[in-house]
């Protein structure tokens, strides 16, 4: 072999070396992201946990698997029946972790974690709606979140997991159900309106009742008064004539003021062209009835 030959045969050794040394310092040194832990292995058995940071392998004896401690969510659609016999769904969320302290746990123990939560967010749900009517679970959402929370809590635990919440978003009824509800609502809305504006129709009927009541008693009392002035004004008048004329009565002045108005009236309706057609009697008798007439509603109103 000449030497150009071996030194092309020592170069590729020397290069085969030196990529069996790069690969081996690049399968030494690794770094492990914040939220994330490390599980080592040598030959396949756990040695170790890696914590974030720049860290160092055993070439070609240890490898490195990791474990994201970041929160996730789990999203389960849970289909069941109240306790009055309605199909719902329920979305349950439930926020959940690897705890730090417990990495081995959370990794070897559970090969598909959010399935397993899954389960166990089934069984909860179905233990517990049930046992409630639709209207019952509406109102107890919360207490179903916490009860969720609970049982996976103390399921979860022992395989390094914590749950931070398990909230129960809705409940959703069949979309029969929910119209039907949707009209009980509306029909219930809509008595309660009629009941609110019946009682203002009454109120404001008795109000007018009560303004017409007021009106006609003070229409009344007008009506009085008017008569009083009537009365006084005639009483002035016929003490004034009874002075002026020596001898006279108050019924003999009153005749004579009731004659004068009887034919005042007469002229009135004679020259009134648009007047109507008015009976009316012409003998002098009716004057006196009239007058008696007169008298006698003066006197009533004056013991009024």
């Amino acid at each position: 072999m000449d030497n150009s030959a071996l030194f092309i045969f020592l170069l590729i050794v020397a290069g085969i070396v030196g990529i069996f040394v790069l690969i081996t310092v690049l399968k030494t040194m690794y770094t492990v992201r914040t939220y994330t832990a490390g599980v080592v292995e040598r030959f396949g058995k756990f040695n170790r946990i890696a914590r974030p940071g720049l860290q160092f392998l055993m070439p070609w004896c240890e490898t490195v698997r990791f474990v994201d401690l970041q929160v996730r969510q789990a999203v389960v659609n849970v289909e069941t029946k109240t306790k009055d016999n309605v199909f719902v769904t329920i979305p349950v969320s439930v926020q959940y972790q690897v705890v730090e302290a417990k990495v081995f746990d959370a990794y070897y123990r559970l090969s598909d974690p959010q399935r397993q939560i899954e389960s166990y967010v089934f069984n909860s749900i179905l233990g517990h709606v049930p046992t409630l009517t639709l209207d019952e679970a509406f109102e107890q959402m919360q207490q179903i979140s916490a009860a969720v929370k609970k049982d996976l809590d103390d399921v979860m635990d022992t395989f390094g997991y914590n749950i931070l919440r398990a909230l129960v978003t809705d409940i959703v009824p069949d979309a029969k159900v929910k119209a039907a509800m949707n009209d009980i609502n509306a029909a219930q809305r809509e008595q309660i309106a009629a009941q609110a504006r019946g009682e203002a129709d009454k109120i404001l009927k008795v109000k007018q009742a009560e303004a017409e009541a007021e009106s006609k008693a003070l229409q009344g009392d007008g009506v009085a008064r008017q008569r009083q002035a009537i009365i006084k004004g005639l009483q002035a008048s016929v003490e004034q004539f009874k002075q002026a004329v020596e001898g006279s009565t108050a019924r003999d002045v009153m005749a004579m003021v009731l004659m004068t108005q009887y034919f005042d009236t007469m002229r009135e309706v004679g020259v009134t062209g648009k007047s109507a057609t008015i009976f009316l009697p012409s003998s002098p008798g009716a004057v006196n009835d009239l007058m008696t007439q007169i008298m006698a509603g003066f006197q009533a109103t004056k013991l009024q």
